[in-house]
């Protein structure tokens, strides 16, 4: 059996002209989301993931939303599946063209205020009734990092797995990935970014086919990318002043989600599923008044990580929580 390596090469060099690109990824987005659902599954000692499928009333097709919570490692957590098809796609200009939407988008918020919360999606569109022929097509995806309280070594792990996806196709720049990752992630009313990135791209400049290789690729490194460092730091011990903290970050992920997010006002103006597409918010999050760290804290220190940066090539870098 060929391994994701030599299978991705192979797919590359000798794609399906019989099988509609957005069919073969709405196909690969069915297996990854297996594929990590049951990896995620071996780190929880008695949380599972349900399967909640559903039907696209406002057009055809749906999707699979399959949600953990109340685990001892993901408090809540989701990783999704979608296929749809409408009339308009949302958000465009011009006159209405059917439209076929896929993907896969992942959420996870630990229960640890010392393992990160990550997002992960990858997408498909296109425009126009044949899907073998389509007028307009393009992927989008990325995935970035949330930790509340910071450490170098993780943040440079998460960086360095998706500077050697791009490395590895050839045709992306990490360093572009990178720098739209950190201006779309952005809160400008906190002045902030939201964690401390990662990749983001949309309407890759490429041949479709060179596009969905990078998306193969990127999808695949999502558990490599991430899964090392919830491992190191789930046993890290914390208490109630943690959990505090958490609160609040996670009230940031969620002001960006509700207010900025396009995935989220995607969904909800092609009348997507509303459980599913509000999945992404954090299960507790909370908004004290003009709240600041204490000078000299860990979370003082942490705040100083929520600044774009060259996470792989600085020379000077935020100073890690105690």
């Amino acid at each position: 059996m060929l391994d994701d390596a030599r299978r991705a090469d192979v797919l590359k060099n000798h794609p399906r002209e019989d099988l509609a690109l957005g069919l073969r990824m709405q196909r690969f987005a069915a297996a990854l989301q297996d594929a990590i659902c049951r990896r995620l599954e071996r780190c929880e000692p008695t949380a599972r993931f349900s399967a909640d499928p559903w039907e696209y009333h406002a057009g055809r097709g749906g999707g699979l939303t399959r949600v953990i919570e109340g685990g001892a490692v993901w408090e809540k957590g989701g990783v999704n599946t979608s296929a749809i098809y409408g009339d308009r796609l949302p958000l465009s200009e011009g006159p209405a063209r059917p439209f076929f939407a896929t993907g896969i988008s992942l959420v996870l918020h630990p229960r640890s205020p010392h393992v990160p919360t990550v997002h992960a999606n990858f997408r498909y569109f296109a425009l126009g009734e044949d899907l073998l022929r389509p007028e307009a097509q393009w992927f989008g995806g990325g995935a970035d990092l949330t930790p509340c309280y910071p450490v170098l070594e993780d943040v440079q792990h998460f960086h360095r797995a998706w500077q050697q996806v791009c490395a590895r196709h050839g045709q992306v720049s990490y360093a572009a990935l990178k720098a739209a990752c950190d201006a779309y992630f952005y809160l400008p009313h906190r002045g902030q970014c939201r964690g401390v990135g990662g990749i983001f791209y949309d309407r890759l400049d490429l041949h479709p086919e060179d596009a969905f290789h990078f998306t193969r690729l990127a999808g695949r490194a999502f558990l490599p990318a991430y899964l090392p460092i919830a491992e190191r730091r789930r046993s890290r011990p914390y208490g109630e002043p943690e959990r505090r903290y958490q609160a609040v970050r996670r009230s940031r992920y969620a002001e960006f989600n509700l207010a900025y997010d396009r995935g989220t006002r995607f969904g909800l103006e092609t009348g997507g599923r509303t459980e599913s597409i509000l999945m992404s918010l954090p299960p507790t999050a909370a908004w004290p008044y003009d709240w600041r760290p204490e000078p000299g804290s860990a979370e003082e220190a942490a705040e100083r990580f929520l600044q774009p940066a060259d996470w792989l090539g600085a020379d000077a870098l935020p100073s890690e929580p105690a």
